[in-house]
């Protein structure tokens, strides 16, 4: 409804053109009309905005722009400005899970139904229920941004709270978590060393069992920030489907401090001097941690393969590596055969060039390391069937056995020491450990990288006696790990360990 508005010695009319707009009574030139009343100026402004009304009504209204869910999503998915990893997990859910079912529907024709019949499809295909709720909110964020540009009235994707089934919800609760104790990390993270070959495992799995710190963190430590009593959090390195490790912010910016112990500052002062003053080519930066293996591209390498020592040698490359790993299963004159052409060309094996992979990554440690240093078997990896980890009995716990045909002169195997658990799961137990301690909430957070924004938390300090009495409870926990594992053996093949388990140390 029009009004007056009073100007000080006059009155103008007021009236409402469109939602949150509105005009002046004007004459034919545009110039505001000025009335002496209050009463004239309603009523002028109750005509105009009666015939701004009458004028909208009769003018048509525009057609809503229509494309298709495909269409949309590619320019909806190049408007982002997100973290590099953010957009690769969006890229994925979409064209992975989203375009398969609506890539050709038109944005506003996509129905409620429509979408939970995907979802059932997805659990159908076999997809954790914790993935699928990812994907859909993926969905929603788009289908969001449509309503918001006038494409659609209603985002279809929303879940209508207190709706459907109660029975089976549980099917989207994750499962436990596995959790191990400080013995358990001791033992898995000696494991983790034989498997690899050096100590660097070791360190890893101890520091990650005693920080909390994530599977990223860990990775993109760097040598500088590993201090006397304390390793800093300043960044982390995200593996990208590219490849490329992407150097970035600490999930949630958690940047902070994290207090070590006396013997983990051992630990890791002894893997920065192993981890040498040459930076890493990708960033140049020295880090902590290098990969394990082969660096890609290592095999492209100037000099001699292994496939060019067999020619030389007139063998098989079987029996070349029959030589290098166990040359007691080959005849005298044919192993010193291989070994002249080795002489001769000058052959380097790959992990004695010193040309490591630059960084783990997540799915090679987790696969051929962690897992099977915690269950005592290699995963199922097509076309290889799941298998118990092939160990030479002696010096206890045992050494793995490499090269063709170690199933079979096998002596022994590793029992499990925690199925199911994962590097994440580590972070898991650090947790646990805490609070079995009684460590107080607030010095949790801070070693987690957690943030608690409830009033209690706000009116929480940590103190240095918080911080010394966790120290001291992580030492007792490592050293009763550490008499425990001297009951089952007193030296280790682990060198950093086996100096650990002396007695006096």
């Amino acid at each position: 409804m029009g009004f007056a508005e009073n100007r000080g010695d006059y009155w103008r009319g007021r009236y409402k053109i469109a939602p949150g707009k509105y005009g002046t009574v004007a004459d034919i030139n545009g110039k505001t009309i000025r009335y002496r009343t209050k009463r004239a100026a309603e009523k002028a402004a109750a005509v105009e905005e009666e015939k701004a009304l009458t004028s909208s009504r009769a003018m048509p209204e525009p057609e809503a722009e229509r494309i298709t869910f495909g269409d949309y999503a590619s320019t909806w998915y190049d408007g982002q400005d997100l973290a590099a990893s953010t957009m690769q997990n969006y890229r994925r859910h979409i064209e992975e899970h989203l375009l398969p079912n609506f890539e050709s529907l038109m944005v506003d024709e996509i129905t409620k139904g429509e979408i939970d019949a995907w979802e059932r499809s997805e659990r159908e295909r076999g997809y954790a229920a914790s993935s699928i709720k990812t994907w859909r909110g993926t969905l929603h964020l788009i289908l969001a941004d449509a309503v918001d540009e006038g494409m659609r009235d209603s985002n279809p994707a929303t879940r209508r709270r207190g709706r459907g089934k109660r029975a089976g919800r549980s099917r989207n609760r994750a499962s436990e978590k596995v959790v191990t104790s400080a013995l358990g990390v001791l033992l898995i993270a000696e494991r983790a060393a034989l498997l690899s070959g050096r100590d660097d495992e070791f360190v890893a799995v101890v520091l990650k069992g005693y920080t909390g710190m994530r599977w990223g963190e860990i990775v993109g430590l760097e040598a500088e920030f590993v201090r006397p009593a304390s390793v800093r959090v300043e960044s982390q390195l995200y593996e990208l489907d590219s490849g490329e490790m992407h150097r970035c912010p600490p999930k949630d910016d958690s940047y902070r401090t994290i207090d070590s112990p006396g013997w983990l500052s051992g630990l890791l002062a002894g893997q920065v001097t192993r981890a040498g003053e040459k930076p890493c080519e990708c960033h140049g930066l020295r880090y902590l941690f290098s990969g394990h293996g082969a660096a890609n591209g290592a095999a492209r390498r100037p000099g001699a393969k292994l496939v060019d020592v067999a020619r030389a040698a007139e063998v098989s490359t079987g029996t070349v590596s029959n030589v290098l790993n166990r040359p007691g299963a080959v005849a005298e004159a044919t192993r010193a055969r291989v070994e002249k052409a080795i002489a001769d060309l000058g052959y380097i094996r790959a992990w004695a060039s010193g040309e490591n992979a630059a960084h783990w990554r997540r799915n090679g440690f987790a696969t051929w390391l962690f897992h099977p240093a915690a269950t005592g078997w290699y995963p199922k990896k097509a076309p290889e069937e799941a298998r118990p980890v092939p160990l030479l009995a002696s010096p206890w716990p045992g050494i793995p056995a490499r090269g063709r045909g170690a199933a079979s002169r096998a002596e022994s195997c590793w029992l499990p020491i925690a199925r199911g658990l994962t590097p994440h799961g580590l972070r898991h137990s650090h947790k646990t450990m805490m609070d079995g301690f009684g460590t107080p909430p607030k010095l949790k957070d801070e070693r987690m990288g957690h943030e608690d924004g409830s009033v209690q938390a706000r009116y929480s300090h940590v103190t240095t006696e918080m911080r010394r009495a966790l120290m001291g409870d992580l030492t007792n926990a490592w050293e009763d790990s550490l008499a425990a594992r001297r009951e089952l053996s007193p030296g280790s093949p682990v060198k950093v360990l086996d100096a650990l388990l002396r007695p006096g140390c």
